[in-house]
């Protein structure tokens, strides 16, 4: 009757709240939204929300599972050593890591818009983001080897340290006992029995395989034979072995080879009086000595052992290391992320400042820094997330002697549920703390993310 009045007096007629096609679009849209999104709901359930709340629940029962603990884990996790040193260590990465990347993308993203080839540094940077976190630890394992040989970095610290401070090319050689020669405290060589200007003395040592000598050196024998003036000491240094066998220890036989660019003093009173270096031949010579009895030493540095260079996983580097290793993958993901940044910023706010005078340190200073501000609150968060999870760098890279002293609370987490120590109730635990650290870092992000879309 209503819908008829309506009709007659030329308004449209009123739907009934069951017939309302507005709403049944509406309806209908929603249980299709659902459809598509049931599937994804339901992985987001099984992959994330169940194992969280299974291990919110396993942390309060003991190792086996059987046994209700209650706080217990909670308790023992704050006693453990190993895992208190992992807090610390994820404390040295949460504020190292994001701070050194945060600041080397803004200086490189700042740097790159100078650069003519900006496209390629950008993509060079990048590129290690598309190795996986085994490889780059593989990488960074044989990197940081700690024999030269095989370790990069320790051949170019080698490298430089020899070209500057040398180093000895006999650092396995040792004299023969009862020959004359003993060793000192130090490392060093001296003569037993004293010598005088006018005499020839032969210093023969051993421990030098023919292969390593210098390519100049040449056979001793002439120069021992040679005869000293009244005012000079003369000698000779040389391998006292006969290759093939033969020969008399003790004496300079025809093929036995001097030892070239060895230092030699001459002491008297327990003061260096002269030094020389060895010819070719192993010949020394002292002149203008005045009379009297001299020892003649060969000092400790003729023997040092070679440069090794540094202990890069020791103890005491191998958490800074890993650190630079995830430098290097992640410094192209800040600096393009901050690019894009430096890219919306307002140009005509950077020209005004030209123009009134401000170089370009102040230009970055007063007005690219704050005006990033947002963006670099967001990487530095976003990066923070990160390294709390960090964990294959540090498994792969820190060797096995090392590995408590690099272990950060993921891989802590994993050690303890099943890298030996089977106690996946402290291991559900260690998640727990995980899951409550990562937790405002990423509702933090969250709020920036909305807040940037208002």
């Amino acid at each position: 009757m209503t819908a008829t009045l309506l009709k007659e007096a030329g308004h449209p007629p009123v739907a009934s709240a069951g017939h309302d096609p507005r709403r049944r679009a509406r309806r209908r849209a929603r249980v299709v939204a659902l459809t598509f999104v049931f599937p994804a709901l339901l992985l987001l359930g099984a992959l994330v929300v169940y194992p969280v709340l299974f291990s919110v629940g396993r942390s309060f029962f003991d190792a086996s599972g059987d046994r209700f603990v209650g706080g217990d884990n909670y308790t023992e996790m704050f006693r453990d050593p190993a895992t208190l040193k992992a807090v610390r260590n994820t404390a040295v990465w949460v504020v190292v890591a994001p701070t050194l990347l945060t600041g080397l993308g803004l200086v490189l993203a700042v740097l790159v818009e100078k650069v003519r080839w900006a496209t390629a540094f950008k993509l060079l940077l990048f590129m290690p983001m598309a190795v996986s976190f085994l490889a780059a630890g593989i990488i960074f394992r044989l990197a940081y080897d700690e024999d030269p040989e095989k370790g990069v970095l320790n051949a170019a610290v080698v490298s430089v340290h020899d070209a500057f401070q040398g180093t000895s090319s006999y650092p396995n050689a040792r004299a023969r006992e009862g020959q004359g020669l003993a060793r000192g405290a130090d490392g060093s060589y001296r003569t037993t029995a004293a010598a005088s200007p006018g005499d020839t003395v032969g210093l023969g040592l051993v421990g030098v395989r023919a292969e390593d000598l210098p390519a100049g050196a040449r056979p001793a024998h002439a120069a021992a034979a040679r005869k000293a003036s009244a005012d000079e000491l003369r000698g000779v240094v040389y391998l006292d072995f006969t290759r093939g066998g033969g020969g008399a220890q003790g004496r300079v036989d025809r093929t036995e080879s001097g030892l070239p660019q060895m230092k030699v003093e001459a002491v008297r009173d327990g003061r260096t009086v002269a030094s020389a270096a060895t010819a070719a031949d192993g010949s020394f010579r002292f002149q203008d000595l005045e009379p009297g009895s001299y020892t003649v030493r060969l000092p400790a540095s003729n023997f040092a052992p070679p440069y090794e260079g540094i202990s890069w996983l020791g103890p005491a580097l191998v958490t800074p290391a890993i650190i630079g290793a995830y430098l290097w993958i992640w410094t192209g993901f800040a600096m393009v992320l901050i690019g894009a940044g430096l890219a919306a910023l307002p140009r005509d706010a950077l020209e005004a400042a030209r123009m009134d005078g401000a170089n370009e340190w102040q230009i970055f200073r007063r007005i690219t820094v704050p005006l990033l501000a947002p963006v670099l609150t967001v990487v530095f968060v976003t990066l923070v997330i990160n390294v709390m999870k960090v964990f294959d760098l540090v498994y792969i890279i820190a060797p096995g002697p090392v590995q408590e002293d690099a272990t950060v609370l993921a891989t802590q987490m994993w050690l303890v549920s099943f890298g030996g120590g089977n106690n996946q109730g402290l291991g559900s635990a260690l998640g727990v703390l995980l899951l409550l650290l990562v937790i405002p870092a990423m509702v933090f992000n969250v709020r920036r993310f909305r807040g940037s879309q208002r």
